[in-house]
């Protein structure tokens, strides 16, 4: 069966979602994104609670019957293993965005490696990237588990839809199961390629006009920006440019250079 159709939509019973976060710990131990018993996933259910791999597992080799259910505070509902720690960042993103139904949590390792190393992925270098995530920040480093890590996510929730967790990895969330885990896909196809140019040479860098034309494209492609519309736009070439600290545009001066990148394109059709 193709993995879209079995994938998409948020319209499935709890059997159907036990079934496809299994799958989806295959994909991510398949792509070398977790090891041993790394990474974490989980759903909302229809009915607000929430469906979570569990603990000291491999999420590569898990059943149906070895996912946990806990309420919207973390408690233990369902499943005779325990949800891991994390799923307290989990909750903070349901809790705060009504809009996620599936959260990814994976350390895939050259998105850790800049993660580990200090760096957000933040350069405005692919159109896709651009479109779908805008950048991924990095956030600053907070013991797994603990609600320290929720306080240190939280400011950063309601803006971006991938981050990465210094020392620690990366996390995703979507509107579905499929879409949280593409998400982390491109998060580190981003990282590889961002490498590699750096190999190569310098990177070539968007300019913030050519930002906002892609920005002014998320509609065409049927991609949602986050909610809390506070999200800092890519580094572009503007600003790396620039020998003053790095440049952020308010969301004013976005939407007056997205407008301007619409009427442009009207005018040239």
């Amino acid at each position: 069966m193709r993995p879209d159709s079995v994938l998409a939509g948020n319209h499935k019973n709890e059997k159907q979602h036990r079934r496809e976060l299994c799958l989806v710990g295959r994909w991510m131990y398949e792509r070398e994104y977790i090891v041993a018993c790394e990474g974490n996933l989980s759903v909302r259910l229809c009915d607000g609670r929430i469906l979570a791999t569990p603990t000291c597992m491999n999420k590569g080799m898990l059943e149906p019957d070895d996912l946990v259910v806990v309420d919207s505070d973390g408690r233990h509902l369902e499943g005779v293993r325990r949800a891991s720690s994390e799923v307290l960042m989990h909750l903070l993103f349901y809790r705060m965005r009504p809009d996620v139904h599936s959260v990814c949590h994976a350390h895939p390792a050259t998105a850790t490696g800049f993660a580990a190393a200090g760096r957000a992925l933040d350069q405005a270098l692919l159109p896709e990237v651009v479109i779908g995530l805008g950048k991924v920040p990095l956030v600053r480093y907070a013991t797994p588990g603990t609600p320290e890590l929720s306080a240190a996510i939280e400011p950063y929730v309601e803006h971006y839809d991938a981050l990465l967790l210094a020392n620690h990895g990366a996390v995703t969330c979507g509107p579905d199961l499929l879409t949280a885990f593409y998400r982390m896909e491109t998060v580190e196809h981003t990282a590889r390629i961002t490498l590699a140019a750096e190999k190569a040479g310098s990177p070539k860098l968007f300019s913030s006009r050519e930002v906002a034309k892609l920005m002014a494209a998320r509609a065409r492609y049927g991609v949602q920006s986050p909610p809390g519309g506070g999200a800092e736009l890519p580094v572009t070439s503007d600003e790396e440019d620039s020998v003053t600290d790095q440049i952020t545009l308010k969301r004013d001066e976005l939407d007056a250079l997205i407008e301007d990148a619409v009427r442009k394109d009207r005018a040239r059709r």
